[in-house]
């Protein structure tokens, strides 16, 4: 769904997820992986990409272990990030808008300042994704969950090993850890007695998964995409 051609509305979910261009890397190491997930909190609030990534600039402390200046950065938030997945060369995401407009703005900093760190990093220059993201709407609770699972354990699907699973960031460990993160989960572990019993379902839902993109007229069907 490459023109969006819908509107998204407040308190509703999304599947959004795009790739480097080529199918290139859009993390190199593990200090790309972890300014990802950073930037799912540095660009969740109306403040300007221009403010923020000139700060960001200015505190090269902040991936080092120590915490953002969080008066500066965390605005109200714009959107609930669900979950996450980064691979060393696509992302998925499911968010909740929760401001209007929140998404599309969300979105156009994450891809602005995810490039501009990148090329600026690596010497490089040109678009660092193959489009603008994608997005499915999130239109029932069964979709959710499952969805929830699919980009939980995506760079599992994907068969990522060796050096490359150095480069995932997944938000798996913050569900079956039920520890505070990045992530409003209660949308999805409220719908189990407990976090072992949501591992058990994604772990169910993983073979599904397997069989599925084995078989892409299946994967289609189930409108999942890489």
């Amino acid at each position: 769904m490459g023109s969006r051609p819908f509107t998204f509305t407040n308190n509703e979910y999304y599947h959004i997820y795009n790739r480097g261009v080529d199918g290139r890397l859009i993390a190199k190491d593990q200090f790309d992986s972890t300014r990802f997930v950073k930037s799912l909190v540095l660009f969740n609030n109306k403040l300007p990409l221009g403010s923020i990534y000139e700060y960001e600039r200015r505190q090269t402390s902040m991936f080092e272990g120590q915490q953002l200046n969080r008066q500066f950065i965390l605005d109200k938030p714009i959107v609930q990030i669900i979950c996450y997945c980064l691979n060393p060369n696509h992302y998925h995401l499911i968010v909740k808008q929760i401001k209007e407009g929140g998404i599309s703005y969300f979105m156009q900093k994450l891809g602005t300042g995810i490039t501009l760190h990148f090329n600026e990093r690596h010497k490089r220059r040109g678009a660092l994704f193959e489009s603008k993201f994608k997005a499915r709407p999130i239109d029932d609770n069964d979709y959710l969950l499952h969805a929830s699972a699919y980009v939980n354990l995506n760079n599992r699907v994907h068969r990522i090993s060796g050096k490359n699973l150095e480069l995932v960031r997944s938000s798996f460990d913050e569900y079956k850890e039920s520890r505070k993160g990045i992530c409003a989960k209660d949308i999805i572990l409220g719908q189990f007695k407990g976090a072992s019993e949501y591992v058990k379902f994604c772990e169910e839902s993983f073979e599904l998964m397997l069989q599925a993109k084995d078989d892409q007229a299946e994967l289609k069907a189930i409108e999942f995409e890489q």
